[in-house]
C-alpha cells in the first residue's frame, strides 16, 4: 500500500518488503514504458522520414481506405477530429495527403495520399500505434473494456481526467519555433 503524507506521494512506498513492485510501481513503469516507446518511435521515424509516428500512423491509415473524411480518419485512428485535423492539416501542407470535395456531397471533404505520401510508406515500418492497437484489440472484449475503465478511472482520481488527449504531436505554440521540410518537429520539440 502507498504511503500518504499530507497528500504527497511517497516514492519509498513503490516496493514491497521483499523488493517486489506494487501495483502503482507496476502501473507507472508501464505507463513509462509506452511513453518511451512512442517518443522512440517518434525520434526514429523523424530521423528516418522527416514526419512523426503519429503523422506516419494517419498515413498508414489513409492508404488501408482512400477517400475518407475527416471523421472517418478520427475514427480509424481511434482519436478526435480535432486532434487528427491538425496532423491531416500537416501532411497536406507537405504534399503527402490531398483533400478535395467529394463527388457524392461536394460539401464532405475526403483525403487521400499523394504519391509522395505513397512513396513514404514504402519503406516505413509499422507504427507504435498500430502496435499498441493490435495488442489491445488481441486481448478479449472483457478485459479491453476493463482496461479503457480502469485507465479513465486513474486519470479521473489523479485529476487529469480533464487533460486532452493528444496525438503525440507537437502543438500550434510549438509549430512555431521550426520544423523540418516534412513539418515533424525539430529536435528540441518533445513528441
Amino acid at each position: 500500500m502507498t504511503t500518504r503524507s499530507k497528500g504527497r506521494y511517497d516514492p519509498a512506498a513503490t516496493d514491497t518488503p521483499m523488493g517486489r513492485p506494487t501495483d502503482a510501481g507496476r502501473a507507472m513503469d508501464s505507463l513509462r514504458r509506452v511513453v518511451h516507446a512512442i517518443r522512440t518511435a517518434t525520434r526514429v521515424s523523424q530521423h528516418a522520414f522527416g514526419l512523426s509516428s503519429a503523422q506516419l500512423f494517419v498515413l498508414r491509415q489513409l492508404s488501408v481506405a482512400s477517400g475518407q473524411s475527416l471523421s472517418e480518419l478520427a475514427a480509424r485512428t481511434r482519436t478526435t477530429q480535432s486532434s487528427i485535423s491538425e496532423v491531416v492539416a500537416r501532411l497536406v501542407r507537405n504534399g503527402l495527403v490531398s483533400r478535395a470535395p467529394s463527388s457524392i456531397d461536394r460539401r464532405r471533404a475526403v483525403l487521400s495520399l499523394t504519391a509522395a505520401g505513397e512513396r513514404v510508406l514504402v519503406n516505413a515500418p509499422e507504427t507504435i500505434q498500430e502496435r499498441l492497437l493490435r495488442g489491445f484489440e488481441s486481448l478479449d472484449e472483457g478485459t479491453r473494456r476493463t482496461l479503457a475503465d480502469n485507465l479513465e478511472s486513474w486519470l479521473t482520481s489523479s485529476g487529469l481526467d480533464d487533460a486532452a488527449p493528444l496525438f503525440f504531436e507537437r502543438t500550434s505554440s510549438t509549430a512555431r519555433r521550426g520544423s523540418n521540410r516534412a513539418g515533424a518537429p525539430n529536435r528540441r520539440d518533445p513528441a
